[in-house]
């Protein structure tokens, strides 16, 4: 296929073309004049799986012929023909480091926590399998000089320098250590007995060691050939003479071509079109973005080179530049331009690396029901598989949680078969048991309320004991060998998914999701005599960690011509529209990921490529997708943190047409005017179609026979303040949710202070002791700890309380002077006749004098009431007193309430008495009544928000009123509602 000659044979193709478009076409030119078996006997090497697939659709649609091997790069780590040991699995290697790894944290925890040892040994394992790649001998990292290096970096080498030994023993190899010695042997065969059929590696720019050494090896056989994609023809062949060869234009997008030159010991003019009459698709806009992205020491050519360029305009006018003001925005309107692609039959391709991004679009386009063909695919942990794992995983050896146990029972995959009477029963343990209950709930508390639940819905029982023989065999699980806890919770995820009855159809494994979660829990069972014991905690952290890098394709039901690509898929792509997506720093180029292993002078004494590499891939990316026929390259100007910073290669283009004056300033505009126009269309898409006048502040009118005929003193404040929210819970019937999640919040701490202070007094009704401080201090610590699940917050709850109980002691002296305790928690009535409404109370405790009279107290743990709001909203105590003056307390009968008083327990300690005149009980009472009769009226409206404490007092009605289309200012509109 090719002529002899001594030189290595190094192809490229330039920017702006469709290379597998190309690569077939150049190939079958060479071979016209063959007979039809010589293509059979072709060996094409490509770097991706799409790639593979793209050549041979190509092939296809040629004609009936024998096709070509076409074979990936990383397929040659699996060649059988060599006498080279098989690579290690990389799961048991990672395992393996894993229990070194936790030996050194358990010794220092400075780099991690032993949890964390996995996740450490998973970038050593990296790192040494970049060094087999390279060609990088490990002992050279025992031969660092770090002397000048902080303490961190000297134990990280330490470390390295105890794992080595161990690793040299078992002189395995990695998989890209398998590759790098498939290809030395390869190197040596040809080396005496070359190969003479045509081999090609096409795509690839050799950025890994193992991969260029295969190229350079390929390059020398009498029919063998590299062809490089995204060659930069428009750069001048002395630029790398300018700039030297170190590591400061690593970041330039050809520095990989030129390495290779370097390698085969050719110049960089030397490497030949491999389709010379092929067109780009635009010439101006290749020598364009060629100058923008020149090496840093040379940018001094914008000045030299600039004016000559063709017109800017020209150049841009296919390229759209978007920069919208949210991420939100940025992905409607890609979805927008992919929705009018699909519509005109365009092929269209979103590039970018934030896979965040790439799922916003993906989801505005359902709207329209297109779903892209995403190389990426999803990733296997945010499956329903991957998801039911990893909530098992994490339950494992903890207490069960409310919260915990609903997701895992809401899961879609939990009881498969019979959906409808386990949710049914799901609801029912959430409303009557979960909601509101302890933050831990236990085996005993299900046991008896499926007794209870079993008379209306037999089957109860057994739904029960199916759920907690599992959640027994979660719970209980303890540091052990990996294979074990792996087997309990492959064995016990399974079963939730087949309910009671332990259907045989295993709905875990199911569909491509299911298949992956098997194939991945049966490799880490495999793999498990290699990694010792692990923790619950750890173990999740190691299912989180290989459910994440997993990920599942689906080409079905895509769409053929809407496309969602990585960096990596565009190198060697087409499409008509390439939109370079998510375009700023930290994204497109990422940045580095850090390395607790190696810092960056550490990688260069080695010999290990430097960080700069990935921006160069990035930087060749980026000029190879921006060649494409229609251009969009889209940016946020600001994340949901902080303002964004442009990507480095789009700054510079900017900076270059600026300079390029004026054309160059009315091209850029243009691309911004264009981009601009997409926003507005997105920015319309979002507004509705039709605006809704805001709601009016409302001020129901229900009947008077539907208003409430009872209330608490408690909701009388309510009443005056909020009178909205009287309406939705006792005419509506309407109340809120009790929370899932058991908090440590002011109720609580009050409900504790309030059961320690009734037995304290309860206790010592007749005469408090002398020690009494002590046997309080002791009472409140029984009764905290019973409590108050959360030790953090329980002990700073006591130690609070602590400092409240002299002062309690001291005044409670005081109130036995006065009244002797007599009740606690005493429930009370009174009947108002007139409006046939019932007022019903409970007072924290009730003393009473030698005449008979009542005191009536009520602890607080928060801040006192002040004067004015007694005066005007708090009528809790005179209602109490106004109950009891009318005998209301059963139990006790007295027609005089002496005082009523505040005992407050918070931060500001403190005994508030109010002593009531003769007649001021009944006259609170009358004003009350009249307070009730004006809600008796028809017309009367419960107004929202009448006069709250302030203006961010949340209200749990607040929703249903719809405050924030109103606000205090606006009128109430009564509503008369019912009939």
């Amino acid at each position: 296929m090719f002529e002899p000659q001594a030189e290595p044979r190094l192809f490229g193709m330039p920017l702006g073309v469709d290379f597998a478009e190309l690569l077939v076409e150049g190939l079958l030119a060479r071979l016209t004049t063959k007979p039809p078996e010589a293509l059979a006997k072709v060996e094409i090497y490509v770097n991706t799986t799409r790639m593979q697939r793209s050549v041979r659709r190509l092939f296809a649609a040629r004609g009936a012929r024998l096709l070509p091997q076409i074979r990936l790069l990383a397929d040659i780590a699996d060649d059988p023909t060599l006498d080279v040991p098989p690579a290690v699995d990389p799961l048991a290697r990672r395992l393996e480091l894993a229990q070194l790894v936790r030996a050194m944290l358990e010794k220092d925890q400075t780099f991690e926590t032993p949890d964390a040892a996995f996740d450490l040994a998973d970038t050593l394992a990296a790192l040494l399998e970049e060094m087999q790649d390279e060609a990088v001998p490990f002992d050279a990292l025992t031969k660092l000089d770090v002397s000048d290096h902080s303490e961190h970096w000297q134990r990280s080498q330490k470390f390295i320098s105890l794992v080595i030994p161990f690793l040299e023993a078992g002189a395995e190899l990695d998989r890209l250590g398998r590759m790098r010695a498939v290809v030395e042997a390869l190197r040596t065969s040809w080396a005496t007995n070359p190969p003479s059929h045509p081999i090609l590696i096409a795509g690839s720019t050799g950025s890994r060691g193992t991969t260029r050494a295969f190229m350079r090896a390929v390059s020398k056989l009498p029919q063998g050939a590299v062809v490089l994609p995204g060659v930069d023809f428009d750069l001048p062949p002395d630029i790398w003479d300018k700039t030297g060869k170190d590591d400061q234009v690593e970041d330039h997008p050809q520095f990989r071509c030129q390495r290779l030159v370097d390698e085969l010991g050719l110049s960089f003019d030397e490497i030949k079109n491999w389709a010379p009459r092929t067109v780009p698709v635009s010439d101006a806009r290749n020598q364009l973005v060629s100058l923008a992205l020149r090496p840093a020491p040379v940018t001094d050519a914008w000045l030299d080179e600039g004016p000559s360029l063709p017109t800017p305009t020209g150049a841009t006018s296919a390229i759209t530049l978007l920069e919208a003001p949210s991420t939100r925005l940025e992905s409607l309107a890609i979805a927008l331009r992919l929705r009018e692609a699909a519509e005109t039959g365009q092929t269209a391709a979103l590039i970018t690396p934030d896979q965040t991004l790439a799922r916003r679009v993906t989801a505005a386009l359902s709207a329209w029901n297109i779903v892209p063909n995403d190389s990426a695919g999803y990733r296997l942990d945010l499956t329903p598989p991957g998801r039911l794992l990893r909530q098992t995983a994490q339950m494992m050896g903890k207490p069960v949680a409310p919260e915990t146990l609903l997701a895992l029972l809401k899961h879609p995959l939990v009881w498969a078969n019979n959906r409808r009477a386990h949710l049914a029963t799901t609801r029912h343990l959430e409303m009557t048991l979960l909601r509101g209950g302890p933050p831990v709930l236990t085996k005993s508390a299900c046991q008896r309320w499926a007794e209870d639940r079993e008379t209306e819905d037999a089957g109860t029982l057994a739904w029960h004991d199916w759920l907690w023989s599992t959640l027994d065999a979660l719970t209980a699980a303890q540091q052990s060998d990996l294979g074990a806890i792996t087997q309990v919770h492959h064995d016990q995820t399974e079963r939730l998914t087949r309910g009671p009855g332990d259907d045989e159809t295993d709905h875990l494994w199911q569909k491509r999701a299911g298949e992956a979660a098997l194939a991945t829990m049966t490799k880490l069972h495999l793999a498990s005599d290699h990694a010792g014991v692990f923790n619950p905690t750890e173990y999740a952290r190691l299912i989180d960690a290989l459910l994440a890098r997993e990920e599942i394709r689906d080409p079905f039901f895509t769409h053929p011509d809407i496309m969602i690509w990585g960096t990596l898929e565009a190198r060697v792509q087409g499409a008509d529209l390439a939109i370079l997506a998510g375009l700023n720093e930290g994204s497109w180029p990422a940045k580095p990921a850090p390395d607790p292993w190696l810092n960056r002078d550490m990688r260069k004494q080695a010999g290990l490529p430097m960080p700069e590499g990935k921006i160069g891939l990035s930087a060749h990316d980026f000029q190879q997708a921006i060649s494409a026929k229609e251009v969009w390259i889209t940016r946020a100007t600001r994340d949901a943190e902080a303002e964004t910073v442009p990507a480095r290669w789009l700054n510079r283009l900017q900076n270059l047409l600026n300079g390029l004056q004026p054309d160059g300033i009315d091209a850029l505009r243009a691309m911004k005017e264009r981009g601009d126009a997409w926003i507005r269309l997105a920015q319309d898409y979002d507004q509705p179609r039709t605006e809704l006048p805001p709601a009016p502040r409302p001020s129901p009118q229900p009947p008077v026979a539907a208003r409430p005929q009872e209330l608490w003193v408690t909701h009388v404040e309510t009443l005056i303040r909020d009178p909205y929210a009287i309406y939705a819970r006792h005419v509506l019937g309407l109340k809120p949710l009790k929370p899932l999640h058991a908090e440590a919040n002011a109720a609580l701490r009050g409900d504790v202070i309030h059961k320690i202070l009734q037995a304290f007094i309860s206790e010592f009704r007749e005469e408090l002791p002398a020690n009494a401080e002590d046997i309080l201090l002791r009472q409140a610590e029984r009764f905290f700890e019973r409590y108050v699940s959360w030790p953090a917050t329980r002990a700073f709850w006591m130690e609070k309380f602590a400092r409240a109980i002299p002062w309690f002691i001291q005044t409670e002296a005081v109130r036995r002077a006065n009244a002797s305790p007599d009740a606690f928690e005493a429930d009370g009535a009174r009947h108002m006749s007139a409006q046939n409404f019932m007022l019903k109370g409970r007072a924290d405790r009730i003393d009473r004098d030698a005449d008979g009279a009542l005191v009536i107290y009520d602890y607080k743990t928060g801040q006192l009431p002040t004067a004015p709001q007694q005066k005007h909203y708090n009528k809790q105590l005179p209602l109490l007193a106004a109950i009891g003056a009318a005998n209301g307390f059963e139990g006790f009968p007295s027609g005089h309430v002496k005082e009523v008083g505040y005992i407050g327990l918070g931060s500001d300690m403190k005994h508030a008495r109010d002593v009531f005149e003769a007649g001021e009980i009944d006259a609170f009472w009358d004003r009350f009544e009249q307070l009730i009769g004006e809600y008796m009226e028809a017309d009367k409206g419960y107004t929202a928000r009448r006069a709250v404490f302030e203006e961010r007092w949340d209200q749990d009605y607040d929703i249903l009123s719809r405050y924030g289309e109103w606000d205090r200012t606006t009128e109430p509109t009564k509503l008369r509602v019912g009939s």
